[in-house]
């Protein structure tokens, strides 16, 4: 079974989106200083720490989410 991807290559996977998670992908993949390695918390303390707007803030807990649930089918298969 192969193992899952990261949350940040999971992401960038949906820079092709036109959605907010989209747009925070393709911002993520731009972002030479992304926190890929410190997980949920950090990856939101990140975004709050450099002024991001509050609808950046709730497409990355989306993405999380989503991330989740992707992880979890990826368990099971």
């Amino acid at each position: 079974m192969p193992k899952p991807k990261s949350f940040t290559a999971w992401l960038k996977t949906h820079a092709d989106q036109h959605n907010a998670i989209g747009d925070l992908a393709r911002d993520v993949s731009a972002d030479p200083d992304w926190p890929s390695r410190k997980g949920r918390q950090g990856q939101l303390d990140y975004l709050e720490e450099r002024g991001a707007i509050e609808a950046a803030i709730e497409a990355l807990e989306r993405a999380w989410t989503q991330y989740e649930a992707y992880q979890a089918a990826q368990s099971d298969a």
